[in-house]
């Protein structure tokens, strides 16, 4: 579980970052979660853009992905959700 002081530390590096997914209207399904855990394992910190079409609640939609990939939701802003899964193999954030 992430701390309120490592959710801010990683919302600030997530500010910088280009949305790395789209979620439309089809929702969540099997290829992607194998899709976002590749991505999550090479850059540890995503953000997804949740498309016009997609009318799930955000929050909810940020507990599934975050449940089916293992990973932490830092933040659901907007039409963003921004997640963090700490890599195996590449680890390059440091939590404070």
């Amino acid at each position: 579980m992430l701390t309120g002081k490592q959710k801010r530390f990683l919302r600030s590096k997530a500010h910088h970052i280009e949305p790395t997914f789209q979620v439309g209207k089809s929702g969540v399904n099997e290829n992607m979660v194998a899709q976002l855990n590749d991505i999550l394992e090479k850059r540890e910190l995503i953000k997804i853009h949740v498309l016009q079409n997609n009318f799930d609640d955000k929050d909810d939609l940020a507990q599934t992905i975050s449940e089916a990939t293992e990973s932490e939701i830092v933040q659901v802003i907007g039409s963003m959700i921004v997640l963090y899964k700490e890599s195996t193999e590449n680890k390059k954030i440091e939590l404070p």
